[in-house]
């Protein structure tokens, strides 16, 4: 069995942002990440995790798979057409309530 190795925040950002600053440089975001790993002291698969996840909290990467980003677009258009029921339904039943007061005050 492997053992943990816990790495400090600023190592893991410092590799993130050698791996970016330097990926022009390599053929490929992979062949940086294989170069950097080491003088780092971790594993190429480790140092490819930090990136991939500051890449996606930067925005650079798309989140989930496409099934997920699918279904969550699914879930925002329900949620507005839902927003714009409860909408309508709020003027109606205010609109209603004030023709109610109306009558019973003839």
């Amino acid at each position: 069995m492997s053992k943990q190795v816990r790495y400090s925040p600023e190592v893991r950002e410092r590799g993130v942002r050698l791996v970016l600053d330097h990926q022009h440089e390599h053929g490929s975001q992979w062949a940086a990440i294989q170069s950097i790993a080491p003088k780092l002291g971790c594993t190429a698969e480790t140092l490819r995790k930090w990136v991939r996840k500051a890449e996606r909290s930067q925005g650079l990467r798309p989140v989930g798979t496409d099934a997920e980003r699918e279904r969550v677009k699914e879930l925002e258009r329900e949620n507005r057409e839902l927003r714009r029921a409860n909408e309508i339904l709020r003027k109606a039943s205010a609109y209603f309530a004030q023709a109610e007061l109306d009558r019973r005050g003839k």
